[in-house]
């Protein structure tokens, strides 16, 4: 039978679009979905990404039953910073269909190729600076807080499709150590004499914390594939989604007279949370997320950063020393992701923990022919 492609218009159709992955992973326990509600906003002109974006939303239909979803993104961005004709797809979900799968790319391709895109890329959910690639090693354990999760046979319908690897992104799990070995102590003293201090976010200062946070990122960042500088406005988008989760102990900056170089983050793993609240917001979800984030045991190192002109000097060493001071309270392993394959001085130092590689993303990509143009 006909696969139909429906662009997403109306308000309900865009409620099919958030609610078709609930469908697909039904009876999956590893899911992980985030709220309703936040889902909702994410996809709204509320989100600042579509300021300097052209986002078009895609579903795919038999009979009338929904059987995926994907979107096709001109991240301005993006063409401007990389001066390259890169389109992306993202929010890919799909029965494990060929058939349905390749309408679902066919239409992304059309969507990019219409406007002068050359390549495609993803999936990319929006940018690299959220979450990007599909989960290709470690399905045996659960994601953590905004990482992706999605089948085993992702990689099979992309490959199919004739799209190839651009690049993988790499996650590593350590065990929260009772005491950081030696090196990485002697280091950070080392940082402390040359005057670098380490301090907690005040929360009570969040904005004008997120201020120096986007300073280190934007700059510590500056030559990471396909990175894009983070706006104002997505700066504050981020910041409200990530202050009622983030531990002022385990948010740190790093100074050196007053002037910010480096940032850490660990954030608890509110993914056990979400799994127990299934999108839903009301008042036995409420009591779920309270009884349940007690008992979180794990965090996920989600922002590191030092300035290009203080790496080798420390800094990261001080920061996770003070960080882990605070973890070891309750924690019992965190997440150190996502890393670039090809980022060995950052490899280097978190095996240097003893952490070990345990999941693997990978973004794909592939020329648009002249007919998908």
């Amino acid at each position: 039978m006909m696969i139909d492609i429906v662009e997403v218009k109306t308000r309900q159709e865009m409620e099919d679009f958030i609610r078709f992955p609930f469908d697909l992973y039904r009876d999956d326990p590893l899911y992980s979905p985030e709220l309703l509600k936040d889902q909702r906003e994410h996809f709204s002109p509320a989100n600042p990404f579509f300021k300097n974006a052209d986002v078009r939303f895609f579903l795919a239909r038999k009979q009338g039953k929904t059987l995926g979803r994907i979107v096709s993104i001109v991240n301005r961005l993006h063409i401007s910073r990389h001066d390259e004709k890169t389109g992306f797809f993202g929010f890919f979900e799909s029965h494990d269909d060929p058939d349905v799968a390749d309408a679902l790319l066919d239409a992304a391709s059309k969507a990019l190729g219409d406007a002068g895109m050359t390549l495609m890329r993803g999936p990319m959910n929006f940018s690299t600076n959220e979450q990007c690639g599909f989960l290709i090693e470690g399905f045996d354990t659960p994601p953590m807080l905004m990482t992706p999760y999605n089948p085993p046979y992702y990689a099979s319908l992309m490959q199919r499709y004739g799209m190839t690897k651009a690049k993988d992104l790499l996650a590593f799990i350590l065990d929260v150590p009772e005491e950081l070995p030696e090196k990485v102590q002697r280091v950070a003293r080392l940082a402390e004499r040359r005057g670098i201090r380490v301090r907690q976010v005040e929360k009570r200062r969040f904005r004008e914390e997120l201020r120096a946070f986007k300073e280190v990122y934007n700059e510590a960042w500056n030559a990471n594939w396909g990175f894009i500088p983070l706006t104002d406005d997505e700066l504050e988008y981020l910041g409200k989604r990530l202050k009622p989760i983030a531990p002022p102990e385990m948010t740190l900056i790093a100074e050196k007279d007053g002037e910010p170089v480096g940032f850490l983050g660990l954030l608890p793993d509110f993914n056990l949370v979400l799994r127990k609240m299934q999108g839903r917001l009301n008042v036995i979800s409420i009591i779920k997320a309270l009884y349940y984030q007690r008992k979180i045991t794990d965090l996920r190192l989600l922002l590191l950063g030092v300035k290009s002109a203080y790496r080798h000097r420390g800094v990261d060493a001080l920061m996770f020393s003070e960080g882990f001071k605070a973890a070891r309270k309750r924690y019992k392993q965190v997440e150190l992701s996502w890393i670039l394959e090809d980022n060995e001085p950052v490899i280097r130092l978190i095996e240097m923990f003893g952490s070990r590689l345990y999941k693997r993303y990978r973004i794909f990509e592939k020329p648009l022919t002249a007919s998908a143009r």
